[in-house]
């Protein structure tokens, strides 16, 4: 690559006509067109656009290459791209940390929600990307030093000089001369830039070059400190290490110092690399950190590079709020991490959606109780060391609330139920106040209500009112419906009515089925000898058969219905006891299939005509049974 000698008359090229391109409303204005920056700083591409009225823009990206990649999706300038542009006219885009390979042509592109609303700028900006190198002109002793980069920088920049590593000269200038020797070396930076040093030249030097002269970098993470060194082509490297306290005749070696063992690794070499890489960085790695190598027949160190090492932490303001409040969280490092990254934001442990930022601050508006959590943030590429949790307390007054019953089921009266209220708030509830409905004072206090020897005037609609210092809610009614016991104990005695029917119809029909079972075919007439006999009396009537005539049997023929005489019962007053007469049926002859029955009728006579012997009778407790079979 062709290198362009930065003179003392510096010309930068910047458009002082603001670059637009558009058409019909649209357009993408860039300033200035071209720039060219150092390897290792950081540089604002400085944009704004316009778009016709109607439209909604959607979406914004900055692409080199393929107009739909976006760069931030590139895995080339992860963590180093900040859009502090907006959706409404800025588009400015900053990269950090720039390198040689990001020099291209960067363009912005938009999307709106309507058909065909899509626009990019098709000049763009570019972007060319350069390291500083020192140019050694000139005879034996009396040389020029020339700071030379591959593109003009831009903002006219003031040139450094250092001598064996100290400050000699500051001038815009690019030019140094002055009387060298062999042993002497030099190299340049441009102001505001120091410690992206130039490599160092010299005849016969010996030099300790670092990239970064300061780095800051994440308690938990890996670091390298790039590092470069040069000495008499005559020498042997013998010894090279890294050292950050000096005590006695020699620095101690760090890769021997307790606690850094497995903790440090040289990556150099005994040529020319001297880089060192730091594990797992703790808090106490902070120091001021030097190179030193020892040849065959020298010793050498270089300057310090100054490592802080730092922790994320959030803070919060305020860490109690109360609802429709705003709150800051702001993610903050003990120094200004390079390159700037993007911040992640956590709830709780998850990501908060749609809240990566490139800013170090986070809002939430008007919070509510649902914000109420633990929250903590990280850089992006470090999301495995976030900071430490802080508690966002939200304050709200009481919600939900509601009223339970206890025992449930029916309620009795002269029984006792308790009424429950619970509710969410924050602070928590202090106080409780029941309420019965369309009564306006209230029934009692406390997160419990009891009701002992319930009546039915204490039926009706319940409600608790909930109250805390920010303010008071009400839960919905609960019906309480009181039975009364009447009703409990007429349901109990009609249950135990049907249970007792149920036994003595039980116990009937199997008496009856007994009785039917055991019936003697004789019995005997205890009409006439019935004094004193408490056996049941049986009255035995024979049916007689009955010589059918023609005319009866065709009677009989033509009849086939069954026909039954009537019993009667006749009591006299004293007779308590049920008189029983079974009539059997006649066994018919051939053909004959009706059953005839014979009219039995018993005439009691009265108390005053009775004889002695049938007053007994009749006073017996015995059954009187009277049997009619047919012959």
């Amino acid at each position: 690559m062709a290198l362009r000698t930065a003179g003392s008359v510096l010309v930068v090229f910047l458009w002082s006509v603001a670059v637009v391109l558009g058409q019909d409303g649209w357009s993408v204005t860039h300033t200035p067109q071209s720039i060219c920056a150092l390897k290792g700083s950081t540089v604002k591409l400085t944009c704004s656009f316009r778009y016709p009225r109607g439209h909604k823009v959607t979406s914004t990206f900055w692409f080199t290459k393929i107009e739909t990649e976006d760069l931030g999706q590139d895995p080339e300038y992860a963590g180093r791209l900040e859009y502090h542009g907006d959706k409404k006219k800025d588009c400015t885009l900053k990269i950090t940390d720039l390198r040689e390979r990001d020099s291209a042509t960067y363009k912005f592109r938009l999307l709106t929600d309507q058909e065909g609303g899509t626009f990019t700028g098709k000049l763009g900006v570019t972007l060319s990307v350069t390291g500083l190198q020192v140019k050694v002109t000139g005879g034996h002793q009396d040389k020029t030093l020339t700071c030379i980069t591959t593109c003009t920088l831009t903002d006219n920049p003031t040139y450094i000089w250092y001598k064996n590593g100290h400050k000699v000269k500051e001038d815009t200038s690019s030019l140094y001369s002055d009387s060298f020797s062999d042993a002497d070396s030099y190299s340049c930076a441009v102001k505001d830039h120091e410690d992206l040093l130039s490599p160092a030249v010299c005849q016969k030097c010996w030099s300790v070059t670092y990239t970064h002269q300061s780095i800051c970098t994440l308690k938990g993470s890996t670091v390298d400190i790039s590092c470069s060194y040069t000495y008499p082509s005559y020498h042997e490297i013998k010894q090279a290490f890294w050292f950050t306290k000096w005590s006695g005749m020699e620095p101690e070696d760090l890769s021997s110092v307790p606690g850094y063992e497995g903790h440090i690794e040289y990556l150099g070499d005994k040529e020319s690399d001297c880089t060192l890489r730091i594990t797992d960085l703790r808090l106490s790695d902070s120091a001021g950190y030097r190179f030193r190598f020892i040849t065959s027949g020298e010793k050498f160190h270089g300057s310090t590079v100054s490592l802080t090492v730092t922790d994320v932490v959030l803070e919060m303001d305020p860490t109690s709020v109360s609802e429709r409040e705003n709150v800051t969280l702001r993610c903050r490092t003990n120094c200004t991490l390079d390159p700037i990254t993007v911040y992640s934001w956590y709830k709780n442990g998850q990501s908060v959606p749609n809240s990566n930022t490139s800013s170090p601050v986070y809002i939430l508006f008007s919070v509510s109780s649902e914000d109420t959590g633990r929250y903590s943030c990280s850089v992006e590429g470090h999301e495995d060391l976030p900071s430490a949790e802080e508690t966002l307390t939200v304050r709200y007054g009481p919600k939900n609330t509601s009223v339970s019953v206890s025992p449930s089921g029916e309620i009795v009266e002269g029984s006792s139920v308790t009424l429950t209220c619970s509710s969410d708030a924050n602070p928590p509830v202090d106080k409780y106040t029941w309420y019965k409905k369309n009564v306006t004072s209230p029934k009692a206090s406390g997160q419990s209500y009891s009701i002992t020897n319930i009546i039915s005037e204490d039926r009706g609609e319940y409600y608790c009112e909930a109250e805390n210092t920010i303010s008071s809610n009400n839960s919905t009614t609960l019906m309480i419906i009181v039975a009364g016991k009447q009703t409990s104990v007429l349901t109990a005695a009609v249950g135990i009515i049907v249970v007792v029917l149920v036994v003595i119809l039980c116990f009937s029909g199997l008496m009856w089925f007994r009785k039917n079972a055991s019936k003697p075919t004789n019995t005997r007439d205890t009409a006439d000898d019935g004094q004193g006999d408490s056996s049941p009396v049986y009255d035995n009537i024979s049916g007689m058969a009955i010589n059918s005539t023609a005319a009866q049997t065709a009677a009989i023929d033509d009849q086939d219905d069954i026909h039954y005489s009537s019993v009667h019962f006749s009591h006299s007053k004293n007779q308590d006891v049920p008189l029983y007469s079974t009539i059997q049926l006649l066994q018919p002859q051939k053909e004959d299939e009706d059953v005839q029955y014979a009219a039995v009728q018993f005439n009691l006579p009265s108390a005053a005509t009775q004889p002695a012997a049938a007053q007994a009778a009749e006073e017996d407790s015995s059954v009187l049974y009277s049997t009619v079979n047919k012959p």
